[in-house]
């Protein structure tokens, strides 16, 4: 059923997402802060441009936002142009930012406040699965609401799954991104060690992808490595943010992240070389001779 919904933040994934809304037949009100990219999305889709988050939330059942940092979704939530001045009782802020567990506490407890619904939702399955509208999103917060968001959510995803209460959608994000540094990690050793070895890499890939050690990282990832290619895809500069968040909650939880600290640091040299907008695959460089690397 076709729903009034907003959707504030036309970044990478934002903006396909917003437009997969658009074609399942909502009634789609879209923000973005540079407003160039919102007027190329209205060009490319069917929906209304708003002026302001507040704007863009006025009428609708469901808001979604999906920006870069905590601070980032406390300016288009917060305040009176942001958009929980004009979101009415009933209505749902769905999250998809990846931030922090507590920034989803506390906008649960604001929304509250105003009778209304917060479901926190971060994705995976990057640019690719957001333009494909696969994306996994696991979420927090209260069943009732979850429910109400999730047939909208299938537009652009494959699996939606509740976690908990507030916050647990973050905490399971945090979750795969630590999976994710130490794949990445050990796909680059492997690979390299593979060149040393004057092996077949792509008969390599193609044998054990089949194997235990098979990953989405390595049938995605895999061959692109091998080739040296690294513009497009998850930048190593929000890697590092997301991982930020990762190290800050594991410093007040007590979990020990030794592995994820390290590549961590791998990325942070991927940075002072001129690297932050590549792939985050981009690990193997540093694995590399001088002459070998871009």
């Amino acid at each position: 059923m076709a729903s009034d919904v907003a959707f504030i933040g036309l970044g990478v994934m934002g903006f396909p997402m917003a437009g997969h809304l658009a074609a399942a037949g909502h009634r789609v009100a879209v923000f973005n802060r540079t407003a160039s990219v919102a007027q190329r999305w209205s060009g490319e889709h069917q929906g209304r441009l708003a002026a302001t988050p507040a704007d863009a939330a006025d009428g609708a059942a469901i808001v979604f936002t999906c920006v870069g940092a905590d601070d980032d979704v406390r300016a288009v939530v917060y305040g009176d142009g942001g958009a929980l001045a004009t979101m009415g009782e009933g209505s749902i802020l769905v999250d998809h930012t990846t931030a922090s567990a507590d920034l989803a506490r506390e906008l649960s407890a604001a929304c509250s406040e105003r009778g209304v619904g917060f479901v926190d939702a971060p994705v995976s399955g990057g640019e690719a699965g957001a333009q494909n509208g696969v994306l996994t999103v696991m979420c927090g917060g209260e069943a009732a609401h979850f429910e109400r968001a999730r047939p909208v959510m299938d537009a652009y995803a494959r699996a939606i799954t509740l976690i908990g209460g507030a916050g647990s959608g973050q905490l399971t994000k945090m979750v795969n991104q630590i999976c994710i540094a130490g794949l990445v990690q050990a796909l680059s050793e492997g690979l390299e060690f593979g060149r040393r070895a004057d092996l077949d890499l792509d008969a390599v890939l193609d044998t054990i992808s089949q194997g235990a050690a098979g990953s989405w990282q390595m049938a995605n990832r895999g061959t692109t490595m091998k080739a040296g290619e690294f513009d497009f895809g998850f930048a190593v500069d929000w890697m590092r943010k997301d991982l930020g968040i990762v190290l800050s909650e594991a410093e007040r939880n007590g979990a020990p992240l030794p592995v994820t600290a390290l590549v961590d640091q791998f990325y942070k040299r991927i940075q002072e070389l001129g690297g932050g907008r590549w792939d985050t695959s981009s690990l193997i460089t540093l694995l590399l001779p001088p002459e070998h690397r871009p």
